[in-house]
Protein backbone atom coordinates (compact mmCIF):
# COMPACT_ATOMS: atom_id res chain seq x y z
CA UNK A 1 0.00 0.00 0.00
CA UNK A 2 2.80 2.13 0.82
CA UNK A 3 4.43 1.34 -2.16
CA UNK A 4 1.97 2.05 -4.14
CA UNK A 5 0.92 5.25 -2.87
CA UNK A 6 4.77 6.57 -3.32
CA UNK A 7 4.21 5.51 -7.16
CA UNK A 8 1.41 7.69 -6.79
CA UNK A 9 2.82 10.88 -5.84
CA UNK A 10 5.44 10.25 -8.40
CA UNK A 11 3.07 10.52 -10.87
CA UNK A 12 2.31 14.09 -10.18
CA UNK A 13 4.92 16.03 -11.35
CA UNK A 14 5.08 13.53 -14.34
CA UNK A 15 1.36 14.31 -15.30
CA UNK A 16 2.13 18.14 -14.68
CA UNK A 17 4.63 17.88 -17.41
CA UNK A 18 2.66 16.22 -19.78
CA UNK A 19 -0.16 18.32 -19.19
CA UNK A 20 2.16 21.62 -19.74
CA UNK A 21 3.60 20.17 -22.63
CA UNK A 22 0.55 19.29 -24.28
CA UNK A 23 -0.89 22.67 -23.68
CA UNK A 24 2.40 24.08 -25.70
CA UNK A 25 1.79 21.81 -28.66
CA UNK A 26 -1.98 22.65 -28.60
CA UNK A 27 -1.53 26.74 -28.37
CA UNK A 28 1.64 26.97 -30.72
CA UNK A 29 0.98 26.05 -34.15
CA UNK A 30 4.58 26.57 -34.83
CA UNK A 31 5.63 24.38 -32.26
CA UNK A 32 5.32 21.59 -34.85
CA UNK A 33 7.20 21.34 -38.24
CA UNK A 34 5.48 20.49 -41.45
CA UNK A 35 7.54 18.78 -43.41
CA UNK A 36 7.40 19.00 -47.42
CA UNK A 37 5.91 14.96 -48.01
CA UNK A 38 3.43 13.30 -46.21
CA UNK A 39 3.82 11.45 -41.86
CA UNK A 40 1.91 8.81 -40.86
CA UNK A 41 2.44 8.18 -36.48
CA UNK A 42 2.53 4.50 -35.17
CA UNK A 43 2.37 5.21 -31.37
CA UNK A 44 0.55 4.29 -28.03
CA UNK A 45 -0.59 5.90 -25.18
CA UNK A 46 1.10 3.26 -22.74
CA UNK A 47 4.43 2.21 -22.02
CA UNK A 48 5.51 -1.21 -22.97
CA UNK A 49 4.52 -3.86 -25.88
CA UNK A 50 1.37 -3.28 -27.92
CA UNK A 51 2.90 -4.54 -31.00
CA UNK A 52 4.29 -1.75 -32.74
CA UNK A 53 7.11 -3.42 -34.70
CA UNK A 54 4.79 -5.69 -36.58
CA UNK A 55 2.32 -3.00 -37.66
CA UNK A 56 5.34 -0.58 -38.97
CA UNK A 57 5.90 -3.49 -40.96
CA UNK A 58 2.86 -4.00 -42.23
CA UNK A 59 3.03 -0.86 -42.87
CA UNK A 60 5.86 -0.44 -44.62
CA UNK A 61 5.11 -2.87 -46.71
CA UNK A 62 1.72 -2.25 -47.70
CA UNK A 63 3.06 1.25 -48.85
CA UNK A 64 6.41 -0.62 -51.08
CA UNK A 65 3.85 -2.82 -52.73
CA UNK A 66 2.79 0.37 -54.51
CA UNK A 67 6.47 1.47 -55.20
CA UNK A 68 6.02 4.30 -52.45
CA UNK A 69 9.47 5.14 -51.14
CA UNK A 70 9.17 4.92 -47.19
CA UNK A 71 11.88 5.91 -44.71
CA UNK A 72 10.94 5.06 -41.02
CA UNK A 73 12.11 7.40 -38.28
CA UNK A 74 12.29 6.83 -34.78
CA UNK A 75 14.03 8.29 -31.77
CA UNK A 76 16.38 4.83 -31.37
CA UNK A 77 15.20 4.22 -27.58
CA UNK A 78 17.70 1.71 -26.11
CA UNK A 79 20.41 1.79 -28.63
CA UNK A 80 23.84 2.17 -27.84
CA UNK A 81 27.21 3.74 -29.17
CA UNK A 82 25.22 5.18 -31.70
CA UNK A 83 24.16 1.84 -33.26
CA UNK A 84 20.78 0.53 -34.60
CA UNK A 85 18.65 -1.17 -31.29
CA UNK A 86 16.46 -4.45 -32.20
CA UNK A 87 14.34 -2.98 -33.08
CA UNK A 88 15.82 -0.59 -35.85
CA UNK A 89 17.92 -4.49 -36.55
CA UNK A 90 14.88 -6.28 -36.60
CA UNK A 91 12.70 -4.16 -39.01
CA UNK A 92 16.24 -4.06 -41.73
CA UNK A 93 16.01 -7.73 -41.46
CA UNK A 94 12.19 -7.92 -42.57
CA UNK A 95 12.53 -4.55 -44.66
CA UNK A 96 15.13 -4.69 -46.20
CA UNK A 97 14.88 -2.36 -48.88
CA UNK A 98 13.18 0.84 -46.55
CA UNK A 99 15.78 2.75 -44.78
CA UNK A 100 15.35 3.48 -41.13
CA UNK A 101 16.81 6.36 -39.15
CA UNK A 102 17.35 6.78 -35.59
CA UNK A 103 18.08 10.15 -34.33
CA UNK A 104 16.64 12.27 -30.98
CA UNK A 105 15.84 14.54 -33.77
CA UNK A 106 12.87 13.01 -35.52
CA UNK A 107 12.68 16.43 -37.52
CA UNK A 108 16.52 16.08 -38.67
CA UNK A 109 16.23 12.75 -39.50
CA UNK A 110 12.88 13.14 -41.82
CA UNK A 111 14.86 16.17 -43.68
CA UNK A 112 17.80 14.08 -44.28
CA UNK A 113 15.64 10.83 -45.79
CA UNK A 114 14.00 13.57 -47.89
CA UNK A 115 17.70 14.60 -49.08
CA UNK A 116 19.48 11.35 -48.82
CA UNK A 117 16.56 9.04 -49.42
CA UNK A 118 14.54 11.08 -51.50
CA UNK A 119 11.91 10.03 -49.19
CA UNK A 120 8.20 10.09 -50.45
CA UNK A 121 6.55 9.12 -46.85
CA UNK A 122 7.90 9.59 -43.34
CA UNK A 123 6.61 6.58 -41.11
CA UNK A 124 7.13 7.52 -37.35
CA UNK A 125 7.78 4.76 -34.93
CA UNK A 126 6.78 5.37 -31.60
CA UNK A 127 5.68 8.66 -31.81
CA UNK A 128 2.41 9.46 -30.49
CA UNK A 129 3.93 11.71 -27.76
CA UNK A 130 6.50 12.98 -30.31
CA UNK A 131 4.49 16.09 -31.94
CA UNK A 132 7.63 18.31 -33.17
CA UNK A 133 6.42 16.83 -36.93
CA UNK A 134 3.00 17.51 -37.86
CA UNK A 135 1.59 14.47 -39.13
CA UNK A 136 -1.01 13.42 -42.14
CA UNK A 137 -2.28 9.87 -40.19
CA UNK A 138 -1.51 9.48 -36.34
CA UNK A 139 -2.37 5.78 -35.27
CA UNK A 140 -2.45 5.21 -31.46
CA UNK A 141 -2.32 1.25 -30.92
CA UNK A 142 -4.19 -0.60 -27.95
CA UNK A 143 -3.10 -3.67 -26.68
CA UNK A 144 -6.63 -5.59 -26.11
CA UNK A 145 -4.31 -7.68 -23.33
CA UNK A 146 -3.47 -4.63 -21.48
CA UNK A 147 -5.35 -1.49 -22.94
CA UNK A 148 -5.55 1.31 -20.38
CA UNK A 149 -2.23 0.67 -18.31
CA UNK A 150 -4.08 -0.04 -15.36
CA UNK A 151 -5.55 3.44 -15.67
CA UNK A 152 -2.86 4.95 -14.06
CA UNK A 153 0.48 7.61 -14.92
CA UNK A 154 3.99 6.54 -15.26
CA UNK A 155 5.40 5.21 -12.71
CA UNK A 156 2.53 4.32 -10.73
CA UNK A 157 0.59 2.62 -14.26
CA UNK A 158 1.55 2.26 -17.61
CA UNK A 159 -0.37 5.15 -19.32
CA UNK A 160 1.77 7.61 -20.84
CA UNK A 161 -0.39 10.50 -21.15
CA UNK A 162 -4.34 10.72 -19.42
CA UNK A 163 -6.54 8.69 -22.05
CA UNK A 164 -7.81 11.97 -22.70
CA UNK A 165 -5.28 12.99 -25.05
CA UNK A 166 -6.64 9.67 -27.43
CA UNK A 167 -8.76 12.64 -28.83
CA UNK A 168 -5.53 13.23 -31.13
CA UNK A 169 -5.51 10.03 -33.10
CA UNK A 170 -7.10 9.37 -36.66
CA UNK A 171 -7.03 6.14 -35.93
CA UNK A 172 -6.85 3.58 -33.47
CA UNK A 173 -5.85 0.04 -34.06
CA UNK A 174 -6.12 -2.90 -31.16
CA UNK A 175 -4.01 -5.45 -31.66
CA UNK A 176 -3.42 -8.86 -30.01
CA UNK A 177 -7.53 -9.27 -30.29
CA UNK A 178 -7.01 -13.14 -30.49
CA UNK A 179 -5.95 -12.88 -26.96
CA UNK A 180 -9.54 -11.68 -25.93
CA UNK A 181 -13.61 -12.95 -26.37
CA UNK A 182 -15.92 -11.16 -28.59
CA UNK A 183 -17.63 -9.73 -25.72
CA UNK A 184 -14.26 -8.01 -24.26
CA UNK A 185 -13.46 -6.37 -27.41
CA UNK A 186 -17.25 -4.62 -28.07
CA UNK A 187 -16.82 -3.82 -23.97
CA UNK A 188 -13.09 -2.06 -25.44
CA UNK A 189 -14.36 -0.36 -28.35
CA UNK A 190 -16.93 1.47 -26.16
CA UNK A 191 -14.62 2.45 -23.48
CA UNK A 192 -11.92 4.08 -26.56
CA UNK A 193 -15.08 6.11 -28.21
CA UNK A 194 -15.84 7.92 -24.58
CA UNK A 195 -12.13 9.68 -25.44
CA UNK A 196 -12.58 9.89 -29.15
CA UNK A 197 -15.59 9.12 -30.78
CA UNK A 198 -14.54 9.89 -34.70
CA UNK A 199 -11.61 8.24 -35.10
CA UNK A 200 -12.24 4.85 -36.61
CA UNK A 201 -11.23 1.83 -34.92
CA UNK A 202 -9.37 -1.45 -36.33
CA UNK A 203 -8.73 -4.82 -34.63
CA UNK A 204 -5.77 -7.25 -35.35
CA UNK A 205 -4.85 -10.47 -34.58
CA UNK A 206 -1.65 -11.56 -34.06
CA UNK A 207 -0.89 -14.67 -36.01
CA UNK A 208 2.10 -17.16 -35.32
CA UNK A 209 3.31 -18.19 -39.08
CA UNK A 210 5.75 -20.34 -37.79
CA UNK A 211 9.79 -19.87 -36.73
CA UNK A 212 13.37 -18.57 -37.91
CA UNK A 213 16.46 -18.69 -37.02
CA UNK A 214 19.42 -16.49 -37.63
CA UNK A 215 20.61 -17.53 -41.20
CA UNK A 216 16.78 -17.12 -42.26
CA UNK A 217 15.44 -21.10 -41.75
CA UNK A 218 12.08 -21.11 -41.87
CA UNK A 219 10.31 -23.68 -40.62
CA UNK A 220 6.59 -24.60 -38.94
CA UNK A 221 5.91 -25.28 -35.78
CA UNK A 222 5.74 -28.50 -36.14
CA UNK A 223 9.68 -28.96 -36.30
CA UNK A 224 9.59 -28.11 -32.35
CA UNK A 225 6.84 -30.73 -31.57
CA UNK A 226 8.37 -32.97 -28.85
CA UNK A 227 11.12 -30.90 -27.88
CA UNK A 228 11.84 -29.84 -24.91
CA UNK A 229 11.77 -26.21 -25.05
CA UNK A 230 13.37 -22.88 -22.91
CA UNK A 231 11.51 -19.84 -24.01
CA UNK A 232 13.11 -16.27 -23.43
CA UNK A 233 12.62 -12.58 -24.08
CA UNK A 234 13.19 -9.11 -23.62
CA UNK A 235 10.13 -7.41 -24.48
CA UNK A 236 7.85 -4.95 -23.27
CA UNK A 237 4.55 -7.35 -22.65
CA UNK A 238 6.54 -10.83 -22.00
CA UNK A 239 3.40 -12.39 -20.44
CA UNK A 240 1.76 -12.26 -23.87
CA UNK A 241 4.77 -13.88 -25.64
CA UNK A 242 4.34 -16.75 -23.12
CA UNK A 243 0.77 -17.27 -23.29
CA UNK A 244 0.74 -17.58 -27.38
CA UNK A 245 3.56 -20.40 -27.04
CA UNK A 246 1.36 -22.04 -24.46
CA UNK A 247 -1.35 -21.74 -26.74
CA UNK A 248 0.47 -23.30 -29.42
CA UNK A 249 0.60 -26.67 -27.09
CA UNK A 250 4.89 -25.87 -27.54
CA UNK A 251 6.47 -27.62 -24.69
CA UNK A 252 8.36 -25.12 -22.56
CA UNK A 253 10.20 -26.18 -19.45
CA UNK A 254 11.12 -23.21 -18.08
CA UNK A 255 10.58 -19.32 -19.77
CA UNK A 256 13.11 -16.56 -19.26
CA UNK A 257 11.66 -12.75 -18.79
CA UNK A 258 14.31 -10.13 -19.13
CA UNK A 259 13.80 -6.44 -19.37
CA UNK A 260 12.39 -4.40 -22.22
CA UNK A 261 15.46 -4.02 -24.93
CA UNK A 262 17.66 -6.25 -22.80
CA UNK A 263 21.54 -5.85 -23.60
CA UNK A 264 22.86 -9.64 -24.08
CA UNK A 265 26.06 -10.07 -22.59
CA UNK A 266 28.21 -13.48 -22.66
CA UNK A 267 27.52 -14.40 -19.22
CA UNK A 268 23.70 -14.29 -20.73
CA UNK A 269 24.50 -16.45 -23.24
CA UNK A 270 26.54 -18.89 -20.44
CA UNK A 271 23.78 -18.71 -18.12
CA UNK A 272 21.28 -19.80 -21.31
CA UNK A 273 22.88 -22.49 -22.03
CA UNK A 274 22.96 -23.81 -18.23
CA UNK A 275 19.17 -23.41 -18.14
CA UNK A 276 19.02 -25.88 -21.03
CA UNK A 277 21.63 -28.29 -19.60
CA UNK A 278 19.96 -28.14 -17.20
CA UNK A 279 16.43 -28.85 -18.10
CA UNK A 280 17.74 -31.37 -21.24
CA UNK A 281 16.22 -28.80 -23.82
CA UNK A 282 16.98 -28.89 -27.12
CA UNK A 283 15.28 -25.99 -28.47
CA UNK A 284 14.92 -22.47 -27.32
CA UNK A 285 12.46 -19.80 -28.82
CA UNK A 286 12.87 -16.50 -28.44
CA UNK A 287 11.06 -13.28 -29.90
CA UNK A 288 12.77 -11.56 -33.30
CA UNK A 289 14.03 -8.48 -31.53
CA UNK A 290 16.08 -11.05 -29.32
CA UNK A 291 17.02 -13.04 -32.29
CA UNK A 292 18.88 -9.39 -34.07
CA UNK A 293 20.60 -9.34 -30.92
CA UNK A 294 22.23 -12.72 -30.71
CA UNK A 295 22.30 -13.59 -34.27
CA UNK A 296 23.51 -17.03 -34.03
CA UNK A 297 21.51 -20.43 -34.74
CA UNK A 298 22.62 -22.70 -31.64
CA UNK A 299 22.79 -21.43 -28.13
CA UNK A 300 25.27 -24.40 -26.51
CA UNK A 301 23.68 -27.74 -28.42
CA UNK A 302 20.34 -26.55 -28.66
CA UNK A 303 18.78 -24.85 -31.80
CA UNK A 304 17.79 -21.06 -31.32
CA UNK A 305 14.64 -19.82 -33.20
CA UNK A 306 12.68 -17.03 -33.18
CA UNK A 307 8.55 -16.48 -33.19
CA UNK A 308 7.30 -15.33 -36.30
CA UNK A 309 4.18 -13.58 -36.22
CA UNK A 310 2.21 -11.05 -38.47
CA UNK A 311 -0.36 -8.65 -37.89
CA UNK A 312 -4.11 -9.38 -39.24
CA UNK A 313 -6.90 -6.43 -39.65
CA UNK A 314 -10.06 -8.82 -38.09
CA UNK A 315 -12.42 -5.47 -38.12
CA UNK A 316 -12.26 -2.73 -40.05
CA UNK A 317 -9.60 -3.25 -42.75
CA UNK A 318 -11.77 -1.36 -45.15
CA UNK A 319 -11.39 2.01 -42.94
CA UNK A 320 -7.47 1.08 -42.61
CA UNK A 321 -6.48 0.84 -46.36
CA UNK A 322 -9.16 3.71 -47.02
CA UNK A 323 -6.63 5.80 -44.96
CA UNK A 324 -3.62 4.44 -46.12
CA UNK A 325 -5.36 4.98 -49.82
CA UNK A 326 -5.61 8.38 -49.17
CA UNK A 327 -1.91 8.86 -48.06
CA UNK A 328 -0.96 7.13 -51.46
CA UNK A 329 -3.42 9.63 -53.54
CA UNK A 330 -1.89 12.72 -51.96
CA UNK A 331 1.89 11.25 -53.30
CA UNK A 332 0.56 10.70 -56.13
CA UNK A 333 -1.23 13.80 -57.34
CA UNK A 334 1.91 15.89 -55.25
CA UNK A 335 -0.98 18.13 -53.11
Amino acid sequence: MLARGGLHVLAIPYGITIYCRNQWFDKQSSASTRISIPVISVGNITAGGTGKTPMVEFIARYFRQQQIRVTLVSRGYGSKDGKPNDEALELERKLPDVPHLQNPDRVAAAELAIAEFEAQLILLDDAFQHRRIKRDLDIVLIDATCPFGYGYLLPRGLLREPLRNLKRADLIAITRVDQISTEQQHRLEKQIQRFNATADIVSFSHAITGIENNSGTQQGLSHLSGKRVVAFCGIGNPQVFQDMLVQQGLHIVHFESLVDHHDYQRTDIQRLVKLAETHQATAFVCTHKDLVKIQVDHLGTAELWALSVAVTPTSGAKEFTSALDTIITTISTGE
